[in-house]
């Protein structure tokens, strides 16, 4: 889950808005910005996870491998849902 403690958002915050506009120059350098950060969002996540695990260990690995998992659930349900669910409403169901 993306919840951490109130206080520790401020040190991460601007570094991540930071990467942000970079992720969103870089895509768009590439192309298209609009579908392109994908797999420029996709290499600053392996970075990033590849720089934070503290040695090559199954244990580090499974760890990296269940908060992305847990991750791309946590933003399907709070984000990628409630979307859904407004289409639904919109034009009607499928099911």
């Amino acid at each position: 889950m993306p919840y951490i403690p109130q206080q520790h958002r401020p040190k991460l915050d601007p570094k991540i808005e930071e990467l942000a506009k970079a992720i969103k120059e870089v895509s768009k350098e590439l192309g298209d910005e609009k579908t392109d950060f994908a797999g420029v969002l996709n290499y600053c996540c392996t970075r990033l996870a590849l720089e934070v695990i503290p040695e090559r260990r199954y244990k580090f690995m499974a760890l990296v491998h269940g908060a992305f998992g847990t991750m791309a659930e946590e933003f399907y349900r709070r984000y990628v849902a409630p979307y859904e669910n407004e289409q639904i409403e919109k034009n009607g169901d499928v099911y």
